[in-house]
């Protein structure tokens, strides 16, 4: 055998992406949200979704997860349609969403809204632990016992986002991954975003620090008014200022 015969055949075929969603359109009552929307994400990937304020992107974050349902369209993930089925469908398919009002349960500790949605990920994974939430989130582990309105706004999203993890997923949606929150803790939400990264988990992020969140994405998807109008690399992104200033300037 050659050595290029050789190569080809030992050469890996490319990787299926892990979330598809095919010609989605979503409505909130009479309103066309989501227009035709194609979207994907490959294993271990790290995506931005961009876009001002009322383009889509909260709405397509809660269509994947199944709290919005599409009137047209085709959800997968990892190969399991999750179109139209229940957020813990999409959950169990390997799925977690991070909202942006955190969605802690009030009457709860900050140790039992971790240990509440605790389970083993898809092939018996329990790489998130109470534990390793608390060494990503010293804060959480000092607070472990305090109520989950008794939190500032900034350790409800670390709770938010750790709860998201003790599911162990494939893929973690964050919406606003920094909104509102002081320099400080944005920093350590950053952090923990590349722990994610660095951890094999794949992200779809939503976030206006543009800066901060390029710096560590793989890809970047731009909507407008529901429809997708750039979908590549920071790179490309970053060399058409014109672009970013008329889709994401303020």
């Amino acid at each position: 055998m050659t050595a290029a015969a050789n190569a080809a055949a030992h050469e890996q075929p490319p990787a299926a992406p892990m979330l598809v969603a095919e010609r989605i359109d979503t409505y909130y009552g009479l309103s066309h949200i989501l227009r035709g929307v194609d979207f994907r994400v490959m294993p271990q990937e790290t995506v931005s979704l961009l876009g001002r304020n009322g383009m889509g992107k909260t709405t397509l974050l809660r269509t994947l997860m199944g709290l919005v349902r599409p009137r047209h369209g085709r959800i997968t993930l990892g190969g399991t349609e999750i179109s139209g089925r229940r957020p813990s469908a999409a959950s169990r398919a390997g799925l977690a969403f991070v909202p942006e009002d955190r969605g802690v349960f009030p009457n709860l500790t900050v140790k039992e809204n971790l240990t509440f949605v605790a389970r083993q990920g898809r092939n018996g994974r329990a790489n998130w632990t109470l534990e390793r939430i608390f060494s990503v989130f010293p804060r959480l582990a000092e607070r472990r016992n305090n109520w989950g309105n008794q939190l500032s706004g900034g350790e409800q999203k670390m709770l938010a986002i750790g709860r998201a993890l003790m599911t162990n997923p494939d893929i973690i949606l964050l919406d606003e991954a920094t909104e509102g929150l002081a320099p400080r803790i944005r920093d350590e939400i950053w952090e923990t975003v590349r722990q994610i990264r660095a951890a094999g988990i794949a992200a779809v992020v939503v976030d206006k620090n543009l800066d901060d969140l390029l710096a560590l994405t793989d890809r970047n998807v731009v909507l407008t008014k529901g429809e997708i109008v750039f979908d590549g690399s920071t790179a490309a992104l970053k060399a058409d200022p014109d672009f970013i200033q008329r889709h994401l300037g303020v």
